[in-house]
């Protein structure tokens, strides 16, 4: 989400006349242009307030727009860039977009094809907040059903591989929740040792125990008119799993060593990495209490089930980490992402996270590689590895496939133009990829 109405797009341009006329179609397309006709008028402004978005001529009078761009790299960080002039070449090209830039254009150019350019360039600009779900159909769904299941109050259980996101997606309920305002107590019962997760849950009043110098409100008590989060749920012990059940059924419960019943008035999630089911059959887990807490289950879905989410979320958290270390990182090569793309996440949104952040940290350029991401790995870092030079090729066409039917409005004939292939051949890879969906509803 952009941090104003209207998308602010600094223009640094010299010729009055392409200047004007950019700043007049900006304006008309909903964007908040700022000119800049000098170097140093552009540095002075970037250094007032920084711009969603950049479009910098090659050739000013006091300085080169490249000077410009690598001047200003550390306040850009993810702000796309996109160069113009008249005396470019593709090694200049090359050079710039291996430096940070995002695109670049020849004058003269088609005002239509620069204003498809640049809304391309935007919809690509990461987040200043990690997303919270995910925009992909799965995560959708789920959010869909979070949405509808939020002003009740029923049991949700979700279930998901570690690392997937279920603490984030229960946040996320609560947050959209008329208790929002309320505490959001969560417990991993599996971090908890068993002699004390009783006290822990529950509280206990002073002489409880040994060491029980005063009394203690437990997660039950702080979790007062909010949420009581029990993450890995299935660890509990059985007695506790007995006076969870009463907890949630009576909507009672009694500190350690007191007498008098406390009443409960949060909703309860739960969350398991485990197979609860068989948790049940094996008699490890209370069926009972099962079907109590199972009332809505939810599933958060792996990584690898949700592929359209792992470059929406890796741009976020390298927007995330770059501005917790100060660091001039702003994303991903074309060959990282494919690596990205290629692997197969076992540890889910919890690794991607702890990859981006270790590569930004570590990084002392502007874009990350494969390397950085994984390294030390070679070959077998993307996907136990990585994915083979042909699937990198496949995955590469595919979002190449994807960008010019989104910035043709789906129009195949023009898409296959943009591409610089016959409408066919286009058909056939949009067939071959899968993309018959994407085709028609851009259509």
């Amino acid at each position: 989400m952009l941090s104003h109405d209207r998308p602010r797009v600094g223009v640094v341009e010299d010729d009055p006349i392409m200047g004007e006329s950019l700043v007049q179609w900006l304006s008309v397309e909903g964007y908040e242009p700022a000119w800049w006709r000098t170097g140093a008028e552009a540095m002075a402004g970037l250094q007032d307030r920084t711009p969603d978005a950049l479009i910098c001529d090659m050739r000013l009078p006091d300085m080169s727009g490249e000077d410009v761009f690598r001047s200003a790299v550390p306040r850009l960080r993810a702000v796309p860039v996109l160069f113009i002039t008249a005396y470019g070449d593709i090694d200049q090209a090359v050079r710039l977009i291996r430096a940070g830039a995002d695109d670049y254009m020849t004058k003269p150019f088609d005002i239509r094809e620069f204003l498809a350019r640049l809304k391309h360039l935007m919809e690509r600009r990461p987040s200043e907040a990690v997303p919270v779900l995910g925009g992909s159909p799965a995560m959708r769904e789920t959010e869909a059903l979070l949405r509808q299941i939020a002003p009740i109050q029923s049991f949700v259980l979700f279930t998901g591989e570690s690392g997937v996101g279920k603490e984030v997606a229960a946040r996320f309920l609560h947050s959209i929740s008329p208790r929002a305002g309320a505490p959001f107590m969560a417990v991993n019962c599996g971090a908890i040792p068993a002699e004390l997760m009783e006290s822990e849950l529950f509280g206990h009043e002073k002489g409880a125990f040994t060491g029980a110098h005063g009394r203690h409100e437990g997660y039950a008590e702080r979790a007062k008119d909010g949420v009581l989060f029990l993450d890995e749920v299935v660890e509990l012990p059985l007695a506790l799993q007995t006076k969870l059940l009463r907890l949630v059924q009576d909507r009672l419960f009694y500190r350690v060593g007191g007498e008098r019943p406390i009443e409960f008035k949060a909703r309860v999630m739960c969350a398991t990495n485990a197979d609860i089911e068989k948790a049940v059959r094996d008699g490890r887990f209370r069926q009972d209490l099962y079907y109590r807490l199972n009332v809505i289950p939810v599933r958060i879905a792996p990584l690898r089930e949700r592929r359209d989410d792992i470059l929406p979320l890796a741009r976020a958290f390298i927007a995330e980490h770059a501005l917790a270390f100060g660091s001039t990182v702003r994303g991903l090569t074309t060959i990282a992402e494919d690596a990205l793309l290629a692997y197969t996440w076992p540890g889910n949104v919890r690794e991607l996270r702890n990859r981006i952040e270790r590569a930004v940290a570590l990084s002392s350029g502007p874009w990350l590689g494969p390397n950085d991401l994984f390294p030390g790995q070679g070959r077998s870092s993307a996907g136990e590895a990585a994915t083979s030079l042909a699937e990198a090729r496949e995955a590469t066409e595919r979002r190449q496939i994807l960008a010019a039917l989104d910035q043709t409005g789906g129009d195949v004939r023009a898409a296959a133009e943009r591409l610089g292939i016959g409408r066919s051949t286009l058909f056939e890879k949009i067939k071959k990829h899968g993309l018959q969906r994407q085709a028609d509803e851009q259509a």
